[in-house]
């Protein structure tokens, strides 16, 4: 076996997890990489609800979607991912963050803390047990050690008779590399 990279790691995980006719959520869309993703995952019977707060962002998970023709199982929405709850109600089987700022565009523009722990919360509450949160933290960036810091500690404090936390990370890395943290939800919280 060899150590895989964070990114194909989260793709492994999620494909794990995921099966054709499940609803997953994407609450960073960014350029659409895992919103498409996720859209071949599900299939046709399931469907992705893919957030941003910026509009290029969107736009171009759209056009992503649509270039792969996986548009017709996916809603992509401009709002922030602390908004879930007033759009999506039924259970889901993933989410996944990739926190930090939209590759190639404003870097003032990024994730975070209190908005990214109350979506985490909000989804751990619409997980099916079995389901899987993953966040891929970057944290490099003016503001991230601070998101970074509290989002440790709040996952760190979830009970681990329902959730089990984990963190994935290559420690000799220089210049900030992002880390995994996975939550797989074990029972549902009280």
């Amino acid at each position: 076996m060899k150590l895989q990279r964070v990114l194909q790691y989260t793709k492994d995980l999620l494909a794990d997890t995921v099966v054709a006719g499940d609803s997953v959520v994407d609450a960073t869309a960014g350029n659409g990489h895992d919103t498409a993703f996720l859209a071949e995952l599900v299939g046709t019977t399931g469907h992705v609800y893919a957030f941003d707060v910026q509009q290029q962002a969107v736009d171009a998970t759209k056009l992503r979607l649509e270039e792969n023709q996986l548009d017709k199982q996916a809603t992509v929405i401009l709002d922030g991912h602390q908004n879930v709850k007033h759009y999506v109600s039924k259970p889901i089987k993933a989410a996944i963050f990739n926190l930090g700022y939209l590759p190639g565009s404003e870097h003032s523009i990024v994730t975070k803390p209190g908005t990214t722990i109350e979506a985490i919360s909000d989804l751990l509450d619409l997980l099916h047990v079995g389901g899987m949160i993953i966040l891929v933290v970057y944290h490099g960036h003016e503001g991230g050690k601070d998101e970074r810091d509290k989002l440790l500690a709040y996952v760190s404090d979830l009970p681990q008779k329902y959730v089990h936390v984990l963190r994935y990370e290559f420690i000799n890395q220089k210049n900030d590399p992002p880390f995994i943290i996975a939550l797989e939800k074990m029972k549902d919280l009280p």
